[in-house]
């Protein structure tokens, strides 16, 4: 990456630590972050609008034309239109940069932005982008008391907080800002979880390790229908897609499911600020074991997921369950206190004949008795498993456990599984390992060859994994290396017979000497 744009991203990330420093105190660091990227957001969404409008403007030959200078009467006869376009529209008063001009003056400064909030939401209303902007602003609370016991004190805040919001260099569209956008978004995201682990619901998963298991969902593929993620989270997992194959090869784009509201209402605005339009994602909010969206959309061909591990569902207390047509195949429930093959079994249900679903595990379901081995065993005896990856330990925020990675496809070419043992793929940084550009090549590489490889890979008949009673434990089909010092028997025999023998002259020359000595001495 050239010098510049990695100036770039160190001002930006500067910039965005200032404001994390002018409001410390005033609001804990998840509410902060909440706080910056709804004003982000806002930003965004009006830059994008007005580019939008000015670059046809300007293309039709009106060079001087500029969508912030004009009167909200006129700009209303264009609202419909651009609705349709782009699934929202902004009044230019309600801008970021005209609200934000007029700020440092604006003593109802709170009421101004909670009401520009709302009009942008109501702008998309009753039109197919609804669902797509509904409640997008519901985390950033202008009038809330942990901005400031009093309105002054608050605006003065929210002063702050746009200022330093304009402030970032997200450069000019044509020169790909999306970058910038997405890069300030996922920083204060890196920010935050590094600090906190988990922190509201929030399970972060490292751009390393999503960069992996992207890429071996995608592999052998330069486009794909769409990427799924049935627990995305902030949907980082989900935009790496867009990194790795280009945005446009990403055909019909981007669906994820997520339980937490708070970062539902994050995965949304992390898709507008990559400059993934409301036609090109779909993300869902409940609870993805129970209560499924996307039930009625073509398979995906690619599934990415870092589900949370080991978590409690409803299992066989729902008696719906056991007849649900993702879980039933199996002929057996994830255990209640053990969610993380409902996950497995879900993906696979949701899975195109062609695609490749890559799933970060927690290593206990690889080995464990009871249901879990029933479902192993149907995973293995159906051939839907096509590789497990055993990962460092570490790699995570909030835990160290060395967690692993299951692929799954449907169209598999052998009645074998690969096992990779990556567990020693890493650098460590500080306290923590990380996956670098070299690990995550290796590993790709070894998933694309498919053959064995001492002490890295191993590729393993059916029959071997059903005389291990469907265990999936990487240790048990990769042999560690034996690092302990190799010796030479023959060698060490021969060294010690020498040394017995310098002994024994050393012993004679002694007696002699004591002989000597007491001959003298009468």
């Amino acid at each position: 990456m050239d010098n510049k744009k990695e100036q770039e991203r160190a001002e930006l990330h500067r910039v965005i630590w200032n404001i994390a420093n002018d409001l410390r105190g005033s609001v804990d660091g998840w509410d902060f972050k909440q706080y910056v990227l709804g004003m982000l957001f806002y930003r965004y969404i009006s830059e994008n609008l007005a580019g939008y409008i000015n670059r046809g403007e300007w293309e039709a030959g009106n060079a001087e034309f500029d969508y912030a200078a004009m009167s909200d009467a006129d700009a209303e006869e264009a609202r419909a239109g651009l609705v349709v376009e782009k699934g929202f529209f902004i009044l230019p008063s309600e801008l970021f940069e005209n609200v934000r001009r007029k700020a440092p003056n604006d003593d109802n400064l709170n009421e101004t932005l909670e009401s520009v909030f709302q009009n942008i939401e109501a702008s998309a209303t009753g039109t197919p982008s609804e669902e797509s902007f509904k409640g997008l602003f519901d985390d950033i609370d202008v009038n809330s008391n942990k901005l400031g016991g009093t309105v002054a004190k608050r605006n003065e805040r929210l002063v702050k907080l746009m200022n330093g919001v304009a402030d970032m260099k997200l450069g000019a569209y044509q020169d790909n800002t999306i970058d910038a956008f997405g890069d300030a978004y996922e920083y204060l995201m890196g920010m935050y979880a590094s600090n906190a682990g988990k922190s509201g619901g929030e399970y972060f998963t490292p751009q390393e390790v999503s960069e992996l298991l992207t890429r071996i969902a995608v592999y052998g593929k330069t486009e794909i229908n769409k990427v799924y993620d049935p627990a995305c989270g902030s949907g980082s997992l989900l935009l790496k897609a867009a990194k790795i194959l280009g945005r446009e090869n990403v055909r019909q784009g981007f669906y994820g499911q997520e339980v937490n509201i708070t970062t539902y209402n994050l995965c949304r605005i992390n898709m507008f600020l990559h400059d993934i339009d409301y036609d090109k994602f779909d993300i869902a909010h409940g609870d993805t074991l129970t209560e499924p969206q996307h039930w009625d959309d073509e398979p995906f061909e690619a599934i990415v997921s870092n589900p949370p591990y080991s978590i409690k569902w409803d299992g066989d207390a729902n008696p719906l369950m056991i007849n649900d047509p993702r879980f039933s195949p199996a002929g057996v429930l994830a255990p209640k206190s053990k969610a993380d093959l409902a996950f497995i079994m879900h993906s696979l249900s949701w899975l195109a004949t062609s695609g490749t679903a890559a799933i970060v595990c927690f290593p206990g379901v690889m080995y464990r008795g009871g249901a879990e081995q029933k479902i192993r065993k149907y995973l293995i005896d159906n051939n839907y498993i096509d590789c497990v990856i055993q990962l460092p330990d570490n790699l995570f925020f909030g835990t160290s456990i060395a967690t692993c990675i299951m692929v799954l496809k449907k169209s598999k070419t052998d009645n074998s599984v690969l096992f990779i043992d990556a567990s020693k793929e890493c650098v460590k940084v500080t306290n923590s390992n990380k996956l670098t550009e070299e690990n995550i090549d290796t590993i790709v590489a070894a998933f694309g060859v498919r053959e064995d490889r001492a002490h890295f890979a191993s590729l393993v008949p059916q029959s071997r994994i059903e005389d291990q009673a469907y265990n999936l434990s990487v240790s048990t089909y990769v042999e560690q290396e034996d690092t302990r010092e190799k010796i030479d028997i023959v060698a060490l025999n021969a060294e010690i017979a020498e040394i017995v023998k310098r002994e024994q002259a050393l012993r004679d020359e002694i007696d002699e000497i004591i002989a000597e000595i007491g001959g003298n001495c009468t």
